[in-house]
Formats: structure tokens, C-alpha cells, sequence
């Protein structure tokens, strides 16, 4: 049985939307669009034009990145565009559901519920790791899709390979297993890109937000076989990503860009292990969850105090305490090494800080 049998009948028998780019391009006088003939003052981009719906460069620039085949890329507005697609393409609404490992990113669970699909909670290990054998056993006939994020968002911890291709083989004929690489860039850890042509109910969500330093442009990338990358082309927007943002993205993907990439990715991974150490010897810290991503998830003492510290110095970090046991918990972010030092230093002082009003109170109490 092929994977897409397993996605809404009414999508699969659809009509798509043919957009006027798609009909027809590369003439010199274009008047099938109902485009302005004017370009915007300072714009060397023509975009007065409608952009390619999957512009052609970009999507084999990609493919040659990833290590797959042009017909087996759609790229959209980030990461979470092809989650949404996803979950229309393959979730019926009142009947159909995804199936989550929280804590996890929340984009899965939104996106579902927005279709009105059920959505499966499945809590990771008590040690944050997946637990196969507890997702297989929980799955029920109505899960369409299984998302596991590696690094996990907002816990960082991987999944190993094996683990990977012991759900995709246990889906096989029942679910499409999304694995979500956004953070594969900072991992130690190779991408199951590669199963791809083994498993045609195996897909992999990839972006430019995070290593590639384009979170502003929006380029996000479902890898898939063809007949999904199909499906999902049938109901993405006309036309999904802006020339700037297709610019910006084929400017990184250079070989100089690549280079530069690479050299930043190498900078957050010294500081990510730095920053672990740093952070686990301050008296206000409880625990630094393991990472392999560009963020490191830490359990305080008083987390709301440290958040409000650290907001009043003029530094955001991420308050998770809304997360399943992460409660106690503060997302920090890896930036360069003066940002990394005035979180440390903020944390310091607020350790000190507290000190201070234990030991005032202490001697109050004795007076």
C-alpha cells in the first residue's frame, strides 16, 4: 500500500489550484497574472512579479544539500508550514490524530487541533529519551502521523538512529513517521535523510532558521518521497516564499556560505559545552540537561526570579515552565561568547544575591 492511500481521500482526488506561474513563464510580456507592469521603487528583484510557487534553484540547491532528488523537496514558510500541510493532507477532522512525545516542540499539537485532530501525548523517558516500545504500544488506528523532533525541542537530547528505523518499519502501512531535524546541524548525529529511499512512510522536516542563520527569511523543507511531495503540493499556497527570502536563502547556500555556516555552527557547539559547564557550577542552578542542539534547557531554583533577572539585565531566554516536567525550567539559547558571559554573570550575581538575604535572614532570626 502506498503512504498517501493513508491521506484524506478528498485531497488525494482534489483539483489543485493552478496559479498563472505555474501555467505559464519565461515569456517577455507577462499578462496571464494580473500583475502590475511597474516594479516598486528600489526594487532590482521584480517584485512586481509573482515568485515560482517552488523555485527551481532553490529546490535543486536544497536537494544537493540534503542528498536527495528535486522531486523529493518542498520547500514552504518555514518548518511549520509543512507540518500544517501535513496534518490537512493526511488528518480528517474529527477522526484522525498525530501522535506527540511531549515535551516537544508545540507547533505538532497547535497545528493539529487547528484541524481539529486528536492528539496522542506519548511522554518521553523519565531521562527525556523516546521511548519506542511505550510510543508503538499507545498507538491507536485513528494516528495518521508520529513526530519525533532530534535534538529534541526544548530538551535537546537525540535519537539514535536504531530508533528511528524500529518506528518507521513498526508504521509501516498504518502512520508516516516526521522526524523533525531542525537542530541536526549542532548534533553529532547523522541525518536519516538517507532512509528516505527505503521507507516511503518516512518523512523529515529540515530548515534554514537555525544553523543557517535564516530564521527572518522563513525557508523551511519537507524531505519525503515523491508521491507525499505530490500530495502536498496539491494545497500549499500559490505562491509560499517572497524573491527576497529566495535570495537570501541561495546566497547561504554557496559555498562561501557554507563555509560560514559551518564556522558558526562549530563557535555554538565550543560555547554550548562551555556554557553547560559554566552554568551547572552556579549555585542557583539545579541541573543542565544533556543537548545537542544550540540551546541548553536548565532547572533552577527559583526560575521565575532568575527570568526576571535576566529580562531587567536586557537578555530573553525562553521561560518553558509551561513544558511537562520542565517546570523549573528555563530554554537559554547559545550566542556568542559575550552573550553567553552575561547570562553567566547575571546568574552569578543573582546566586550571590540570594545568598545574601539567606544569611540577613538568618541573622535576623537570631537577633
Amino acid at each position: 500500500m502506498s503512504i498517501v492511500e493513508l491521506a484524506r481521500p478528498e485531497i488525494r482526488a482534489m483539483q489543485p489550484y493552478s496559479s498563472a506561474r505555474m501555467e505559464a513563464s519565461g515569456g517577455a510580456t507577462l499578462l496571464n497574472a494580473n500583475e502590475s507592469s511597474w516594479a516598486p521603487p528600489g526594487d532590482a528583484l521584480d517584485c512586481n512579479r509573482y515568485p515560482d510557487p517552488q523555485p527551481p534553484a532553490l529546490i535543486e540547491a536544497l536537494a544537493t544539500l540534503y542528498g536527495v532528488r528535486s522531486t523529493q523537496v518542498l520547500v514552504g514558510r518555514g518548518s511549520d508550514e509543512a507540518i500544517d500541510l501535513l496534518v490537512r493532507a493526511f488528518c480528517r477532522a474529527g477522526e484522525d490524530a498525530i501522535a506527540i512525545q511531549p515535551p516537544t516542540f508545540g507547533m505538532y499539537a497547535v497545528s493539529a487541533r487547528i484541524q481539529n485532530a486528536a492528539v496522542l501525548e506519548i511522554p518521553l523517558a523519565e531521562d527525556f529519551s523516546l521511548d519506542v516500545e511505550a510510543v508503538l504500544a499507545a498507538l491507536t488506528p485513528a494516528v495518521k502521523l508520529v513526530f519525533v523532533c532530534t535534538p529534541n525541542n526544548p530538551t535537546g537530547q537525540r535519537v539514535a538512529q536504531a530508533q528511528i528505523e524500529r518506528l518507521v518499519e513498526a508504521l509501516a502501512g498504518r502512520a508516516l513517521l516526521v522526524v523533525d531535524e531542525a537542530y541536526i546541524e549542532f548534533a553529532d548525529t547523522p541525518s536519516v535523510v538517507p532512509l528516505i529511499d527505503r521507507y516511503d512512510n518516512l518523512a523529515v522536516l529540515r530548515t534554514l532558521s537555525k544553523a543557517w542563520a535564516l530564521a527572518g527569511a522563513r525557508i523551511g523543507t519537507l524531505l519525503a518521497n515523491e508521491e507525499v511531495i505530490a500530495l502536498l503540493r496539491r494545497i500549499i499556497a500559490p505562491y509560499p516564499l517572497p524573491r527576497p527570502c529566495v535570495k537570501l536563502a541561495l546566497q547561504a547556500l554557496t559555498p562561501e556560505g557554507q563555509i560560514e555556516a559551518r564556522k558558526h555552527v562549530a563557535i555554538v557547539r565550543e560555547q554550548r559545552e562551555r556554557m553547560a559547564k559554566s552554568l551547572a557550577a552556579l549555585p542557583v542552578v539545579r541541573e543542565v540537561l544533556p543537548s545537542h542542539a544550540n540551546f541548553l534547557a536548565v532547572r533552577l531554583d527559583d526560575p521565575a526570579t532568575a527570568y526576571r533577572r535576566l529580562l531587567d539585565a536586557g537578555i530573553v531566554v525562553r521561560d518553558v515552565r509551561r513544558y511537562p516536567r520542565l517546570g523549573d525550567a528555563l530554554r537559554i539559547t547559545i550566542g556568542t561568547a559575550q552573550e553567553n558571559d552575561r547570562v553567566l554573570a547575571v546568574l552569578k550575581h543573582s546566586a550571590m544575591d540570594s545568598r545574601d538575604f539567606a544569611d540577613e535572614s538568618a541573622w535576623n532570626k537570631q537577633a
